[in-house]
């Protein structure tokens, strides 16, 4: 049996329970974007304003999310392997935040909507989609391909940041804390990283069992 088996939209509540859980999830996903790219008024211009957004992680990987998401509610079979890595990667989404960045600022408005989507609200609806309705069949070798997608972004980001002297974010600022803090701190972030990866592989060990003893 494959990693990558095709979900099938089976469920409980009939064959439309997960598209449309995940149909709620990609809405979230969109309206917590959408709210962020709203309460970025110092960048006027639609134009500039996505190019700013397209620098932090959290705003690709809620991306990702929502058209992983919406693809599924359409029709779209997910892969276990792929779920599983999606679910990873906006998983550390929350993680960094809220034990590296939430305290260096206190959002208002708008802005305390979108953080609470983007960082909180997302994770939490992807988790809980995935424990109920995504495959679990995953196999050792796809946690490697887990890895991906945050130390791609990572590169982008470092090389972004080196061209245009913007930084993501304060732990990734090469001019302002230098190479060995952010290497120390990117190095932290990777461990988080495989400890929710093989968090996540556990679970769906335990979860695929027990959907086997106690079928629906």
């Amino acid at each position: 049996m494959t990693s990558e088996r095709p979900f099938l939209p089976t469920s409980p509540r009939g064959p439309y329970g997960p598209r449309l859980a995940a149909l709620a999830v990609g809405f979230l996903a969109m309206a917590a974007l959408r709210a962020q790219f709203d309460a970025l008024e110092t960048v006027p211009a639609p134009g500039p304003r996505l190019w700013f957004l397209a620098q932090f992680f959290t705003v690709l990987t809620n991306l990702l999310v929502a058209g992983h998401m919406l693809a599924v509610a359409w029709g779209w079979r997910i892969g276990a392997a792929r779920a599983a890595g999606l679910l990873v990667s906006i998983l550390l989404v929350a993680l960094v935040h809220h034990m590296l960045l939430a305290r260096l600022r206190a959002p208002e408005g708008v802005q305390y909507w979108a953080d609470l989507g983007l960082h909180t609200g997302v994770p939490l609806a992807m988790f809980l989609w995935w424990a109920g309705f995504a495959p679990k069949e995953v196999a050792r070798r796809d946690v490697a391909g887990w890895l991906l997608w945050p130390v791609a972004y990572c590169a982008y980001a470092l090389i972004r940041g080196l061209v245009t002297g913007i930084w993501p974010y304060p732990f990734l600022n090469v001019d302002a804390i230098g190479w060995g803090a952010v290497l120390l701190t990117l190095t932290g972030i990777f461990a988080a990283l495989l400890a929710i990866s093989a968090a996540i592989f556990w679970l769906a060990g335990r979860l695929r069992r027990y959907s086997r003893l106690n079928p629906s």
